[in-house]
Protein backbone atom coordinates (compact mmCIF):
# COMPACT_ATOMS: atom_id res chain seq x y z
CA UNK A 1 0.00 0.00 0.00
CA UNK A 2 1.49 3.31 -1.07
CA UNK A 3 1.53 6.24 1.32
CA UNK A 4 1.28 9.83 0.18
CA UNK A 5 4.43 11.93 0.34
CA UNK A 6 5.05 13.25 3.84
CA UNK A 7 2.52 10.99 5.55
CA UNK A 8 5.15 9.16 7.61
CA UNK A 9 6.67 12.43 8.80
CA UNK A 10 3.23 13.83 9.67
CA UNK A 11 2.38 10.69 11.62
CA UNK A 12 5.65 10.83 13.55
CA UNK A 13 5.16 14.55 14.31
CA UNK A 14 1.64 13.86 15.59
CA UNK A 15 2.85 11.03 17.85
CA UNK A 16 5.81 13.11 19.07
CA UNK A 17 3.61 16.09 19.93
CA UNK A 18 1.21 13.87 21.83
CA UNK A 19 4.07 12.03 23.58
CA UNK A 20 5.57 15.35 24.66
CA UNK A 21 2.26 16.32 26.24
CA UNK A 22 2.07 12.94 27.98
CA UNK A 23 5.63 13.12 29.31
CA UNK A 24 5.08 16.69 30.57
CA UNK A 25 1.87 15.79 32.36
CA UNK A 26 2.67 12.28 33.66
CA UNK A 27 6.47 12.10 33.59
CA UNK A 28 8.57 9.39 32.00
CA UNK A 29 7.72 6.76 34.60
CA UNK A 30 4.00 7.52 34.46
CA UNK A 31 3.82 7.19 30.69
CA UNK A 32 3.69 3.79 29.04
CA UNK A 33 3.92 3.15 25.33
CA UNK A 34 0.33 1.92 25.20
CA UNK A 35 -0.92 5.11 26.87
CA UNK A 36 1.25 7.36 24.70
CA UNK A 37 -0.01 5.58 21.58
CA UNK A 38 -3.62 5.85 22.74
CA UNK A 39 -3.17 9.58 23.43
CA UNK A 40 -1.91 9.99 19.85
CA UNK A 41 -4.79 7.86 18.53
CA UNK A 42 -2.45 5.27 17.02
CA UNK A 43 -1.61 1.68 17.83
CA UNK A 44 1.40 0.68 19.89
CA UNK A 45 2.77 -0.87 16.70
CA UNK A 46 2.53 2.50 14.95
CA UNK A 47 4.34 4.08 17.89
CA UNK A 48 7.17 1.55 17.58
CA UNK A 49 7.29 2.11 13.81
CA UNK A 50 8.50 5.65 14.58
CA UNK A 51 10.35 5.22 17.88
CA UNK A 52 12.55 2.26 18.83
CA UNK A 53 11.59 2.69 22.50
CA UNK A 54 9.85 4.93 24.99
CA UNK A 55 13.29 6.34 25.90
CA UNK A 56 13.91 7.38 22.29
CA UNK A 57 10.48 9.04 22.12
CA UNK A 58 11.25 10.82 25.40
CA UNK A 59 14.57 12.11 24.09
CA UNK A 60 12.94 13.39 20.91
CA UNK A 61 10.10 14.99 22.90
CA UNK A 62 12.61 16.76 25.16
CA UNK A 63 14.55 18.07 22.16
CA UNK A 64 11.35 19.23 20.42
CA UNK A 65 10.14 20.96 23.58
CA UNK A 66 13.43 22.78 24.09
CA UNK A 67 13.53 23.77 20.42
CA UNK A 68 10.05 25.27 20.91
CA UNK A 69 11.34 27.35 23.82
CA UNK A 70 14.33 28.56 21.80
CA UNK A 71 12.02 29.50 18.93
CA UNK A 72 9.70 31.32 21.33
CA UNK A 73 12.59 33.36 22.74
CA UNK A 74 13.79 34.19 19.21
CA UNK A 75 10.30 35.26 18.13
CA UNK A 76 9.83 37.38 21.26
CA UNK A 77 13.14 39.13 20.60
CA UNK A 78 12.20 39.79 16.95
CA UNK A 79 8.65 40.93 17.62
CA UNK A 80 9.13 42.90 20.84
CA UNK A 81 12.61 44.37 20.45
CA UNK A 82 14.05 45.68 23.69
CA UNK A 83 10.85 44.83 25.60
CA UNK A 84 11.17 41.10 24.90
CA UNK A 85 12.81 40.26 28.24
CA UNK A 86 10.05 41.69 30.45
CA UNK A 87 7.35 40.17 28.23
CA UNK A 88 9.09 36.79 28.36
CA UNK A 89 9.38 36.91 32.16
CA UNK A 90 5.71 37.84 32.49
CA UNK A 91 4.61 35.14 30.03
CA UNK A 92 6.69 32.45 31.72
CA UNK A 93 5.55 33.34 35.22
CA UNK A 94 1.96 33.88 34.08
CA UNK A 95 0.67 31.63 31.33
CA UNK A 96 3.40 28.99 31.58
CA UNK A 97 2.89 28.80 35.34
CA UNK A 98 -0.87 28.39 35.17
CA UNK A 99 -1.50 26.41 31.98
CA UNK A 100 -2.21 22.70 31.97
CA UNK A 101 1.01 20.81 32.74
CA UNK A 102 0.75 19.03 29.37
CA UNK A 103 1.08 22.45 27.71
CA UNK A 104 3.84 23.70 29.99
CA UNK A 105 7.42 24.47 29.04
CA UNK A 106 9.56 21.38 28.53
CA UNK A 107 12.48 23.05 30.33
CA UNK A 108 10.41 23.40 33.49
CA UNK A 109 8.42 20.18 33.31
CA UNK A 110 10.99 17.72 31.95
CA UNK A 111 14.34 18.75 33.47
CA UNK A 112 13.93 16.57 36.55
CA UNK A 113 12.97 13.66 34.29
CA UNK A 114 16.08 14.24 32.16
CA UNK A 115 18.25 14.03 35.27
CA UNK A 116 17.20 10.36 35.52
CA UNK A 117 17.29 9.65 31.78
CA UNK A 118 19.77 7.93 29.50
CA UNK A 119 23.16 9.44 28.71
CA UNK A 120 22.00 10.13 25.14
CA UNK A 121 19.01 12.08 26.43
CA UNK A 122 21.14 14.07 28.84
CA UNK A 123 23.60 14.93 26.07
CA UNK A 124 20.77 16.03 23.75
CA UNK A 125 19.22 18.08 26.57
CA UNK A 126 22.53 19.78 27.33
CA UNK A 127 23.04 20.66 23.66
CA UNK A 128 19.56 22.21 23.43
CA UNK A 129 19.93 24.00 26.77
CA UNK A 130 23.18 25.58 25.59
CA UNK A 131 21.38 26.80 22.46
CA UNK A 132 18.60 28.32 24.58
CA UNK A 133 21.17 30.03 26.82
CA UNK A 134 22.88 31.48 23.73
CA UNK A 135 19.56 32.67 22.30
CA UNK A 136 18.59 34.37 25.56
CA UNK A 137 22.08 35.86 26.01
CA UNK A 138 22.01 37.29 22.47
CA UNK A 139 19.04 39.42 23.50
CA UNK A 140 20.71 40.87 26.60
CA UNK A 141 22.99 43.85 27.08
CA UNK A 142 26.58 43.66 28.25
CA UNK A 143 29.77 41.73 27.68
CA UNK A 144 29.52 38.14 26.36
CA UNK A 145 30.43 36.43 29.66
CA UNK A 146 28.06 38.64 31.64
CA UNK A 147 25.25 38.09 29.14
CA UNK A 148 25.70 34.31 29.32
CA UNK A 149 25.74 34.40 33.11
CA UNK A 150 22.58 36.51 33.18
CA UNK A 151 20.86 34.17 30.70
CA UNK A 152 21.65 31.16 32.88
CA UNK A 153 20.44 32.96 36.01
CA UNK A 154 17.27 34.15 34.30
CA UNK A 155 16.37 30.68 33.03
CA UNK A 156 17.15 29.08 36.38
CA UNK A 157 15.02 31.65 38.23
CA UNK A 158 12.07 31.19 35.88
CA UNK A 159 12.21 27.40 35.79
CA UNK A 160 12.72 27.12 39.54
CA UNK A 161 10.05 29.70 40.26
CA UNK A 162 7.47 28.02 38.06
CA UNK A 163 8.33 24.63 39.54
CA UNK A 164 7.77 25.90 43.10
CA UNK A 165 4.67 27.89 42.17
CA UNK A 166 3.12 24.84 40.49
CA UNK A 167 3.93 22.59 43.45
CA UNK A 168 1.99 24.55 46.05
CA UNK A 169 -1.76 24.23 46.36
CA UNK A 170 -2.51 27.68 47.76
CA UNK A 171 -2.89 30.18 44.86
CA UNK A 172 -1.78 33.06 47.11
CA UNK A 173 1.54 31.34 47.82
CA UNK A 174 1.92 30.53 44.11
CA UNK A 175 1.35 34.20 43.28
CA UNK A 176 3.84 35.28 45.98
CA UNK A 177 6.48 32.98 44.48
CA UNK A 178 5.83 34.32 40.98
CA UNK A 179 5.98 37.94 42.18
CA UNK A 180 9.25 37.41 44.05
CA UNK A 181 10.84 35.64 41.07
CA UNK A 182 9.61 38.35 38.69
CA UNK A 183 11.11 41.10 40.86
CA UNK A 184 14.46 39.31 41.05
CA UNK A 185 14.48 38.40 37.34
CA UNK A 186 13.81 41.99 36.31
CA UNK A 187 16.59 43.20 38.61
CA UNK A 188 19.22 40.87 37.13
CA UNK A 189 20.48 43.28 34.49
CA UNK A 190 20.67 46.19 36.93
CA UNK A 191 23.58 44.75 38.91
Amino acid sequence: MAHRVGQKEESKAKILKSAGRGFRSRGFGGSGVDGLAKDAEVTSGAFYAHFKSKAVAFREAVVAGLEDLKLGVSQAREQLGSGWRTAFIDFYLGERRTCDLADSCALQSLSTEVARATEETRIAYERELQAIIETVAAGLDGQPDAKREEAIALLALLVGGVTLARAVQNPDISNDIAAAVRKTALALNKH
